[in-house]
């Protein structure tokens, strides 16, 4: 069994997002899908998919071409994909999502043999999830797996999977490298895309690289380094994927003592200086999020939060701006930016008072200040009026961070601040840390990934099953210890 791919291109408005890309995918082979955001990737896996129709080229499977922009037809002859946003319906129960659109005995459900069968597809893939459950109580992992098996009921042959890891903590990655493997001794072919280098020199057999739209590398992952791999992504030398830090840390900015809201999180404590960045490892679902959530008042909680020395009783998120306190969160397409708005209106949305004269907002000083930011942050775009939903992963994570610095809190807070970023946009990130930091910031820094966690952090926090449990130097974190904490006993 081989998928085949040739001479895809596909263009938006007359710009060419792919251009006369091939690919060859076999059975029992896992092939990485890599490149920067805005190089193609999603573009090449919907064609695949059927989801888009190309302008040229084709694909086949088995020799036989598949019908373009042909969805479902697509997956009934064995294309399965799962995306990097959950499509699942909460209060259904697991095996009513399995079947979801593919029900078995219409009119009249045999939802026993449904529920056994997808029963089984999980008991294959080595996960403990009882197929009557609703999915609204799952774990975002538990959850991923579910969209697995919902690819894998109509005996997909191939299966494309995107950024399955997002949001994912590291034990739950080995969970998911597990399936993967199975799956690949099953005979599947299998396409993961990925921000995650490490994942790739892990599960993946080959690697294709794309690049502005055009295929620039195929080979074993084996004959890549992970240098030379962001090389062939970028174009040029990342020599430093995380850039040197040179902390001088001041006086402490944000104190946090005893803060729990049962029963997300009990206890928690940790402290901020100013020019230092902290950072908080965990699994997903230690408690990190709702923690910082708390300390800026979007969830009531008791203990001391105190800024400058000053106990703050924040009320709100608007209340913690107001006050120098910031959060950025980890789900900038959600609960971030807002897609149909401008760059300029998503920079500014928290702070049009600061532009406003009786009541109506200065348009030129408004303009000024985006502008201002967009230039410091380098964010890549067509103008101040583009829709911020058009703009790449990183671009729109860096226009995020750029709304909270139209007045410099004391403290920011950045949840998963590189989540689905490619390697280029995340040194950018990186680098615009450093300097805010140099600049007297302090920042707290919630991440599931341990690299990115040891590479930035001057000190780590480690958090396990809602509870700080212990604090790390610089100098002495390593993986093997933050995950000692990290992990129940």
């Amino acid at each position: 069994m081989r998928l085949s791919a040739r001479g895809l291109t596909k263009q938006y408005g007359g710009v060419t997002v792919l251009d006369g890309v091939d690919l060859d995918v076999a059975a029992g082979e896992v092939r990485a899908l890599v490149g920067e955001n805005g190089a193609g990737k999603s573009t090449l896996i919907k064609i695949l998919s059927g989801a888009v129709t190309p302008e040229r080229g084709e694909v086949r499977l088995d020799g036989e071409r598949l019908p373009p922009g042909r969805p479902l037809e697509i997956r009934a002859r064995g294309v399965s994909i799962v995306y990097q946003e959950l499509t699942l319906v909460p209060d259904l129960s697991v095996a009513e999502n399995v079947f979801l659109g593919r029900e078995d005995g219409r009119p009249l459900l045999r939802r026993s043999a449904m529920r056994v069968r997808a029963q089984q597809l999980l008991d294959e893939l080595g996960v403990a999830v009882d197929a009557r459950e609703p999915v609204r109580g799952l774990s975002v992992a538990h959850q991923q797996m579910v969209e697995i098996a919902r690819a894998l009921v109509t005996e997909a042959k191939v299966l494309i999977l995107d950024e399955p890891s997002a949001s994912l903590s590291a034990h739950e990655v080995d969970t998911l490298m597990a399936v993967v493997a199975r799956l690949r001794a099953r005979g599947l072919a299998i396409v993961y895309v990925s921000h995650r280098l490490e994942e790739i020199f892990r599960a993946c057999d080959t690697v294709t690289v794309l690049r502005d739209g055009r295929h620039v590398r195929t080979d074993r992952a084996a004959a890549f380094t992970r240098e030379s791999l962001i090389r062939d992504m970028v174009g040029r030398d990342v020599s430093e994927e995380f850039p040197p830090r040179t902390p001088a840390p001041g006086e402490v900015a944000l104190v946090v003592r005893g803060l729990s809201a049962p029963p997300r999180f009990h206890d928690v404590s940790f402290e901020v200086r100013r020019g230092e960045i902290v950072g908080v490892a965990g699994l997903v679902g230690s408690g990190r999020t709702s923690a910082a959530l708390a300390t800026v008042g979007a969830v009531p909680a008791k203990g001391l939060v105190a800024l400058d020395g000053q106990p703050a009783a924040f009320r709100s998120p608007a209340d913690a701006v107001a006050g120098g306190l910031a959060y950025v969160t980890e789900d900038r397409k959600a609960r971030g930016i807002f897609p149909m708005l401008g760059v300029r209106d998503n920079i500014t949305v928290s702070h049009l008072a600061a532009f406003s004269r009786l009541g109506l907002v200065t348009g030129r000083r408004e303009h000024a200040a985006a502008a201002e930011l967009a230039r410091r942050f380098d964010i890549r775009m067509a103008g101040l009026d583009q829709p911020a939903g058009t703009l790449s992963g990183g671009n729109q994570q860096k226009a995020l961070v750029a709304r909270y610095l139209v007045r410099p809190p004391r403290v920011l807070i950045l949840d998963e601040p590189t989540r689905g970023v490619d390697v280029g946009a995340r040194a950018e990130i990186y680098r615009a840390m450093n300097r805010l930091t140099d600049e007297g910031l302090g920042i707290l820094m919630i991440s599931s990934d341990l690299p990115e966690v040891m590479g930035m952090s001057d000190r780590i926090v480690v958090m396990c099953e809602g509870r700080t449990v212990g604090e790390l130097s610089r100098a002495e974190a390593t993986p093997e210890r933050i995950m000692a904490l990290a992990t129940p006993a």
